[in-house]
């Protein structure tokens, strides 16, 4: 019986690994701005300590409207944004929550950037 408990054991773990690297390497972000954003960064809420530039991710360095973006070395959790489009707009969204359970783990929308500043 307790062979059978091990093997159970480990084939429970071993799903449970998969998942949790499956949810890591399929995190996306999705621009539902009317711009093109030519950065977006991830911190720790009230850090500061932004991340890696993750439009750095995509082919031609940037998340087109309407285009999805894969993320690395992000997990779910509540984080701020820092993001920059083409057209000069700077902006800082704090507290976001990235899903590990969705199609896409955020979004930023037109109406979220709205009164960010411009150049």
């Amino acid at each position: 019986m307790k062979r059978y408990s091990l093997i159970l054991a480990l084939c429970v773990g071993s799903l449970t690994t998969a998942a949790q690297a499956q949810t890591a390497q399929t995190l996306k972000f999705w621009n539902l701005t009317s711009e093109t954003i030519t950065e977006l960064k991830l911190a720790e809420p009230g850090t500061n300590k932004w991340g890696k530039n993750q439009t750095l991710n995509d082919k031609d360095k940037t998340v087109e409207a309407d285009e999805r973006l894969k993320l690395s070395d992000v997990k779910p959790g509540t984080w701020d944004v820092s993001m920059k489009d083409k057209k000069g707009r700077k902006c800082v969204l704090r507290n976001v929550t990235l899903s590990g359970t969705e199609a896409y783990a955020f979004s930023i929308s037109e109406d979220e950037v709205k009164k960010c500043p411009r150049k």
